[in-house]
């Protein structure tokens, strides 16, 4: 239960606030891990996996220190996962910069608009036109609603304050090294390789979110789903055509093309059906992202109190039918072991 209130309230306080403005913690995590980088980096993928098992299991282990500190205090363990919520998620922020591009390329105000891109992805945004500008936005606001809200909102259900920050490390090591650039083309691909086996499940369900909402911004469920399940696994990414695809069929857009990234160029197949995002497509967008949101800490929230409060009385008694199994045969106290172990799990489950 703790868990479950500290995700609402942390998910509250981003709609309301956003990412904090000074000593923002995912900076500090940035800093520390390029320092960690520096002494550590060596063109291969062994000295890559070093630095990715160093830079993720810190904070992992203080979130499991946390947890286990504040496992008999639930005042406490809520305030924590509050706060870790809010620090780690980012959809305020993601909504806020797609409306603010979308008003600037209204206003047709190009130079502006290729200044604000940089806040949402990696592009080089020199050469852009409204289109190319209003794509990248969109294509962005789709893979970030997995990646800042419903992949950290998941994994902080499923695992709690290691889940919550253990996640944002790893896609925040993504961002800094998992590129293909000539110095992290084997050091990065370790770090590249966990983000993408951490959004697996959270890139399809915000997918799915994505279809369930779309009548919000007026797109049609069917459209939206049609497209998905035709076009998301043709994106050279596992998870971002999952919901890149479902964006573009919610928005009734054809996302896709060439991205030009400063030394390098890309191009990708074309996803949905019908024209081209234009800035009136980039509020639609957030909105859908926002409600998005809103599902997945529905469900987030849900999730320790139901599914995981299943899964945990599950694994306490295989672990006591375990112990239960190998005492008699080791000594003859084995029964009394098990008689501890359980009254050990029992006191686990209360504790919850």
């Amino acid at each position: 239960m703790a868990n479950a209130v500290g995700l609402l309230a942390g998910y509250a306080l981003d709609r309301v606030l956003g990412d904090p403005r000074r000593w923002h913690p995912v900076a500090g995590f940035g800093q520390a891990a390029s320092a960690l980088e520096r002494r550590l980096y060596r063109p291969d993928r062994t000295a890559g996996t070093a630095f990715t098992a160093l830079a993720v299991g810190g904070p992992v282990l203080l979130g499991a220190v946390a947890a286990a500190v504040t496992r008999h205090r639930p005042v406490t363990r809520a305030v924590l996962v509050a706060a870790g919520t809010w620090t780690v998620l980012g959809g305020r922020t993601l909504r806020h910069e797609a409306t603010v591009m979308g008003r600037t390329l209204r206003d047709g105000d190009l130079p502006a608009a290729r200044r604000r891109l940089g806040h949402l992805c990696g592009r080089d945004p020199s050469t852009l036109g409204e289109s190319e500008l209003a794509r990248a936005t969109v294509e962005s606001v789709a893979e970030n609603t997995s990646d800042a809200v419903v992949a950290p909102l998941l994994w902080g259900a499923v695992a709690g304050l290691p889940g919550l920050l253990g996640y944002r490390a790893a896609n925040t090591l993504d961002a800094m090294v998992g590129h293909r650039s000539t110095r992290y083309a084997r050091f990065g691909t370790p770090a590249a390789r966990l983000d993408d086996a951490l959004n697996l499940v959270p890139s399809r369900l915000t997918g799915l979110l994505t279809i369930a909402v779309a009548p919000v911004a007026h797109g049609e469920r069917q459209r939206a789903w049609r497209v998905w399940r035709r076009d998301r696994n043709d994106h050279p990414s596992p998870n971002a055509g999952q919901c890149e695809a479902a964006m573009a069929g919610a928005l009734g857009v054809r996302l896709g093309g060439r991205n030009v990234y400063f030394g390098r160029s890309e191009v990708r197949p074309f996803l949905g059906d019908g024209p081209r995002p234009e800035a009136r497509h980039l509020k639609r967008a957030a909105r859908i992202s926002g409600a998005v949101g809103l599902a997945a800490v529905g469900l987030a929230a849900a999730y320790p109190v139901t599914l995981g409060r299943l899964v945990g009385a599950v694994s306490r008694r295989a672990l006591i039918g375990a112990v239960g199994r190998r005492g008699p045969s080791a000594a003859p106290g084995g029964h009394a072991l098990a008689g501890v172990a359980g009254d050990a799990g029992a006191r686990r489950g209360s504790g919850r």
